[in-house]
């Protein structure tokens, strides 16, 4: 029997966020076995952590199909559940992942902040790349589609309001191989956010390719998206993003960001979490 926590990140009011199942300290378990247990508990991800003998704690992160080198809410779900646990002693940690070694900073109010790699810019694609994944005359074209990544690589997609960007109905088949062609993760779709003073952006995020449709917060996501909004549209050191209303799951995700002389010296995502249950099931 595997006893595993499952934590929600990136809440808002406590409710909502992101599920991610959580396993500590199985060391003896296997990349099948960690598949099967993702596939068992149905989220999107799911979180090993062990001992690391370069960092405070290992992390790696599966989901139902393959083992994936970053997820930003089963980390913070991590630290949440560990803080919850009592298994924390100091604000500040390192983990090793398969993106590197990276900083957690937990807040006394609880939230947590988890280090994000410096962003890379990769190709732009063209609008007639969506002709047959979705309503291409929703798609702001006064804005670019580029691949950005600060750990993970996604398509950064800008949609013209939230009103289209909640009626999006990708065909899933053509987005997992587009996702394939362009070696991503997959769309992280947003529209700018015009009324709320604090938020910055609604998003989408669509992961066919890994068996996740949509997700309702998107730690890695939403950081590519906050160094592209400080490149292509308003330069800012905090970006809050909403997510997950089309899942009826709406999460708030905050990516902060240290600069000089417009350049980005780093990048951290956080949120608040909370535990959902703890349970064992067999591999």
């Amino acid at each position: 029997m595997v006893e595993i926590y499952v934590a929600s990140a990136f809440s808002k009011d406590n409710a909502g966020g992101n599920k991610a199942g959580l396993v500590f300290n199985r060391p003896d378990l296997n990349s099948i076995q960690k598949m099967e247990i993702a596939k068992q508990l149905g989220y999107a991800e799911t979180a090993f952590i062990t001992k690391s003998s370069i960092a405070d704690f290992r992390l790696e992160y599966f989901t139902p199909t393959e083992e994936v080198p970053l997820c930003g809410h089963a980390t913070i779900g991590t630290f949440t559940t560990l803080k919850l646990l009592k298994q924390l002693s100091k604000s500040e940690y390192m983990i090793e992942t398969k993106s590197g070694v990276l900083s957690i900073k937990i807040k006394s109010d609880g939230m947590v902040f988890m280090e994000q790699n410096t962003p890379t810019f990769f190709n732009e694609l063209a609008l007639e790349s969506f002709n047959k994944c979705l309503d291409v005359d929703s798609i702001d074209d006064k804005l670019p589609i580029q691949i950005v990544s600060t750990g993970l690589r996604d398509i950064l997609l800008p949609i013209k309001s939230t009103k289209d960007l909640r009626q999006l109905d990708p065909n899933f088949k053509v987005m997992t191989e587009l996702s394939k062609n362009q070696n991503v993760i997959g769309v992280h779709a947003f529209a700018l956010e015009k009324e709320k003073n604090s938020v910055i952006a609604i998003c989408r995020n669509f992961a066919p390719l890994y068996d996740i449709n949509e997700e309702s917060a998107t730690g890695t996501s939403n950081c590519a998206l906050a160094c592209y909004l400080f490149k292509y549209v308003e330069k800012k050191s905090q970006y809050i993003f909403e997510q997950g209303y089309n899942l009826n799951n709406l999460s708030r995700i905050v990516v902060n960001l240290t600069i000089h002389d417009d350049i980005i010296d780093s990048v951290f995502v956080g949120g608040y979490g909370y535990l959902v249950e703890k349970k064992s099931i067999s591999v």
